[in-house]
């Protein structure tokens, strides 16, 4: 194997430890709504407590990544992360399910934002989007199989078994940061961690309209897909009356489409430059995204729609990320860890938003999904007109 792909695989297993503790849980929330006699709104809080940690506490690993390495980082937040998985394996009420969840996102933040730093750390153009495609790949494993695994475990074993083997995913995670990951930040490119130049270095790519705009095209892009991750088992299970393991089948049909179109970003950068790369899928995702809506509307709302459009919509959706995510610190390798967790951060931020508002107009229909996965994409391909339509 070469190091190449080693290297891919590694950060990939790193990358999908979040990923892996969403998907897999997602069949579980209706069986969790009814075990801890709560609402489906208070059980899509533990996906909002999660994901709101996880993406804020990235603002602290990034730096401090820059500062004391990529390692470091990662050996913390795995532990913290194993601690509140044994926490929400024993969780014996929803308050301290979502407590423990938030704990889950403040250990996982480290494995979203010190991959990509690594891969800034090594590669940059083309090279950094080829490994980015390949972490994708491995990516790709958390929501073709996580639900899948998910429901094969709720049925036998109830939904607690899930957090157990997320436990034994984050063991294997530290195992391969210990014994097979090497150290990209070497002491003489470190810089010092100060809250004076951290708070500069931020307000610095805050004020970088490329850097924004490029981020929030990636962040509108995933906001579409973190409603679907929030509505998609109430619906599919509840309403067209899938059972969890038809739940997660039909789930990862979308992973496939994603995956499938991600590992062309590379070669498809190469021929016409990653910005137009970037448009042409935003303008694809949001005319299937429309497409959808106006079906919906019509009321053409049947499951093999939904699933059909949907796999189109978020394929040309993993032609958006990886190109967005490469792009975005393709300027700022010196800062590379932060800058991704700012990027990280503010995409991880929308799809929160996106999530909380979404969440409040769910009727057990279709629409206020379709709605706005479509809001998403126009979103994502206006500010990429805006951000890269000159390039």
């Amino acid at each position: 194997m070469s190091s190449f792909v080693r290297l891919a695989l590694i950060l990939g297993l790193l990358s999908a430890i979040g990923p892996f503790s969403v998907d897999m849980y997602l069949p579980a929330l209706p069986a969790i709504t009814e075990d801890l006699r709560t609402t489906t709104s208070a059980t899509q809080m533990t996906l909002l407590a999660f994901l709101g940690s996880f993406s804020l506490l990235q603002l602290i690993y990034g730096p401090i990544s820059d500062a004391v390495g990529r390692k470091p980082p990662l050996y913390f937040g795995l532990v913290v992360f194993l601690v509140g998985s044994v926490g929400c394996y024993f969780a014996p009420s929803i308050d301290a399910l979502i407590a423990f969840r938030v704990v889950q996102g403040v250990g996982g933040a480290a494995m979203m934002v010190v991959p990509r730093a690594v891969i800034r750390d090594l590669h940059t153009g083309i090279e950094a989007t080829r490994l980015m495609s390949l972490v994708m790949l491995v990516l790709s494993v958390s929501p073709i199989l996580a639900p899948l695994a998910g429901s094969a475990l709720i049925e036998p074993l109830g939904w607690r078994a899930i957090f157990a083997v997320v436990i034994v995913a984050a063991a294997i995670s530290a195992a391969a940061v210990r014994f097979a990951l090497p150290e990209t930040r070497p002491p003489d490119k470190r810089v010092a961690v100060g809250l004076g130049t951290t708070m500069l270095s931020y307000a610095h790519l805050l004020r970088d309209r490329h850097f924004m705009g490029v981020t929030f095209v990636g962040g509108f892009g995933m906001a579409s897909f973190f409603i679907f991750l929030a509505s998609s088992s109430f619906l599919y299970i509840d309403r067209f009356g899938l059972t969890p393991t038809e739940y997660g089948l039909a789930f990862g049909l979308n992973a496939v489409g994603f995956i499938g179109a991600s590992q062309a970003s590379a070669s498809l950068g190469a021929r016409f430059g990653m910005g137009r790369v970037i448009l042409g899928a935003a303008l694809g995702h949001a005319v299937s995204a429309f497409l959808l809506l106006g079906l919906v509307l019509a009321g053409i709302d049947g499951l093999g729609v939904l699933m059909a459009l949907l796999f189109v919509t978020f394929a040309f959706l993993g032609l958006v990320v990886p190109a967005s995510m490469v792009l975005s610190l393709e300027r700022h390798g010196p800062i590379a860890g932060l800058a991704s967790a700012l990027g990280g951060t503010l995409q991880m931020a929308a799809g929160v938003l996106t999530i909380a508002v979404g969440s409040l107009f769910f009727d057990g229909t279709a629409l206020p999904m379709v709605a706005t996965i479509a809001a998403c994409a126009a979103g994502a391909f206006l500010l990429a007109v805006r951000t890269l339509g000159e390039k």
